[in-house]
């Protein structure tokens, strides 16, 4: 039953992807970055509505009082799946993902993606991507724009982490913002490309921010504990996978 539910979604979302993307295509030269963002997130929504409905995949929100409700915000966010990438247009006014630059050249996603003002780094690159990053990051910002970025650069499994990368540090002294660390447990219901996908409840856990103003290693320090100790719990207190 998992397996014909997940290959239910997975059609379902790439038909429902490809037809929207192609029909809301025209009326992105004519919108503004708010109104193409709009279009994500309408988009979202409704990929969020199919997991419920085909998958009996959920969303809870815990710390949702930590979140922005308008203008510039750094959040630094567990990443262990795709879903990672879709919750955020739904949970943010206007997002801006720091993501790596080759998903920018996927047909009609990354046409959407730079429309929407999405920071795409060429991880190769060493100090040209830093730059890159903060220029794209400071003009994100100035824009009233929430950046979302995966401290460690990549999806992880559940249980497994990797070191935390530069860009969030060098993001938040450079912009005097708090940081505000998400934890999630994603990865047990929809796997790093994994076709299964398993009933259950995501959480996305926001934690308190850490102010600005601090060391950088301190910083990096309380970031990494916070997240990876929040997603420690999570994953202890999640029911056996059916």
């Amino acid at each position: 039953m998992t397996i014909l539910r997940s290959l239910l979604f997975n059609l379902l979302f790439f038909a429902f992807t490809a037809a929207a993307a192609l029909a809301c295509l025209p009326l992105v030269p004519l919108l503004d970055r708010a109104g193409r963002l709009a279009i994500l997130a309408w988009w979202a929504e409704r990929v969020l509505g199919l997991l419920r409905l085909t998958v009996g995949i959920r969303l809870r929100v815990t710390g949702a009082e930590h979140l922005p409700v308008a203008g510039p915000a750094l959040i630094a966010a567990k990443h262990q799946s795709a879903f990672d990438t879709i919750v955020w247009f739904v949970l943010l006014p206007r997002p801006a993902y720091v993501l790596k630059r080759e998903l920018l050249w996927i047909p009609l996603y990354g046409w959407y993606a730079r429309a929407a003002g999405m920071i795409g780094v060429d991880r190769g690159a060493g100090p040209a991507a830093m730059r890159h990053l903060m220029r794209a990051g400071a003009a994100a910002l100035a824009e009233g724009r929430q950046i979302v970025i995966f401290p460690e650069g990549t999806r992880t499994a559940p249980g497994t982490r990797r070191p935390y990368q530069p860009g969030i540090a060098a993001l938040y002294a450079r912009s005097g913002l708090p940081v505000i660390p998400v934890a999630t447990d994603s990865g047990l219901s929809w796997g790093r490309r994994a076709f299964r996908k398993r009933a259950g409840t995501i959480t996305v856990a926001v934690l308190p921010p850490i102010p600005p103003g601090l060391a950088r290693a301190e910083m990096l320090a309380r970031l990494e504990t916070a997240i990876e100790s929040e997603t420690d719990r999570l994953l202890a207190s999640a029911p056996p996978s059916a």
